[in-house]
């Protein structure tokens, strides 16, 4: 669960948690301006936050957001970027990094799991701005080499469409898992379409084994959300790992320390995988396994609609996106129409859609078991 960082709106005089003295530190004087005096107190917010979260570097954070008070910049500038720093930090953090250690896969890594929350890419984009922007204050201060910038880690723009993988390349992927949990994890997210960050979240309770459906909560206090369905293939592994894991975690899939497994440890079981397979320079992450979830569910003839939901989207144009219709499906579809037209026009029998959507889970290949053993 991503927590949405904000001011409170009761929050009218500046007396917070700090002390007198370290805000007379870094604050400058504002006495006679109302829109400063406003933008100190956000920048009191997120030095607060910092400072509460205990997270290695946040005096770095803070000196920086503290030049952009001091330059006058608007609040809006401030606003954004103590909320984006604040989130890479955090995130950094939990994934055991910081920005002292930081590296490119840490960009990378951070992105992904922006496009894993649902963001839109020109947010992303932003985001990425604000977090380059304090890279390069840092190698000012020589906190960092400057090679961390060459190159740097870019997005697909907006209108660029998302890439699945390829039936061979899955069939690759498959035979190149190594361990029982990482079975179950990939085959999940490929036969879901969830988020890699919906399903590291995933509790026990969460998991209807007897109707092979998982439920994604999205809010902590309330029960709305979705459900996904899985396959045959995913419902075998999952099984399996089910009979292996430690029975005494509550999280799904969990790591070393027993909480629940972080992003960084699931794109590195994912990476190695793609090592095995010979595919580390086809660009896939783990958030491909769910384009092509979007991609095979739909010219399979899943309805669009269906699929907007499996996959958590309120915008119809996103999964339009995510999933585009192959050559083959184009010329079915076109062929079906015209046979309707040249018979006069369509019969006044309600339209059957065909029962396709199987077919992509009983191919041979995918369902056949998988002859290595796995590691636990």
């Amino acid at each position: 669960m991503t927590e949405t960082v904000g001011i409170h709106q009761d929050v009218t005089n500046s007396d917070f948690t700090l002390t007198r003295q370290f805000r007379s530190h870094y604050l400058p004087s504002t006495s006679g301006s109302g829109t400063l005096s406003y933008k100190r107190r956000i920048l009191n917010r997120w030095t607060e936050r910092l400072i509460a979260d205990g997270l290695p570097g946040n005096e770095l954070v803070t000196e920086y957001l503290r030049g952009k008070y001091i330059k006058n910049l608007s609040v809006h500038t401030i606003y954004h970027a103590g909320g984006v720093l604040l989130s890479f930090m955090r995130f950094l953090n939990n994934n055991g990094s910081s920005i002292f250690t930081l590296t490119r896969n840490d960009i990378s890594a951070f992105v992904e799991y922006e496009q894993d929350r649902g963001l839109k890419a020109t947010s992303i984009i932003s985001h990425l701005i604000v977090v380059y922007a304090f890279i390069m204050y840092l190698v000012r201060q020589e906190v960092i080499a400057p090679e961390i910038m060459k190159p740097k880690v870019r997005i697909q723009e907006p209108d660029a469409l998302p890439k699945a993988i390829p039936k061979e390349d899955i069939e690759c992927i498959l035979d190149a898992i190594a361990s029982v949990r990482d079975r179950a994890l990939i085959l999940l997210l490929l036969r879901t379409g969830m988020r890699i960050g919906e399903l590291l979240a995933v509790k026990l309770e969460d998991i209807v084994l007897h109707d092979q459906k998982i439920l994604i909560y999205l809010g902590s206090k309330n029960y709305e959300g979705r459900v996904v369905y899985y396959s045959s293939d995913a419902e075998q592994a999952l099984k399996h790992w089910l009979r292996i894991r430690d029975k005494t975690k509550s999280s799904l899939f969990y790591g070393r320390s027993g909480n629940q497994l972080s992003y960084s440890a699931a794109w590195g079981a994912m990476r190695k995988t793609l090592e095995r397979a010979g595919l580390s320079d086809k660009g896939y992450s783990l958030h491909s396994l769910r384009h092509t979830f979007a991609t095979e569910m739909l010219n399979a003839g899943m309805r669009i609609e269906v699929l907007q939901q499996l996959l958590g989207h309120k915008d119809i144009e996103l999964t339009l996106r995510y999933a585009r219709l192959s050559d083959r499906r184009r010329e079915e579809d076109y062929y079906r129409a015209m046979a309707i037209i040249e018979r006069g026009g369509p019969s006044d029998e309600p339209y059957r859609r065909s029962t396709a959507l199987q077919k992509v889970f009983e191919e041979k290949k995918l369902l056949r078991p998988h002859k290595k053993k796995l590691s636990k």
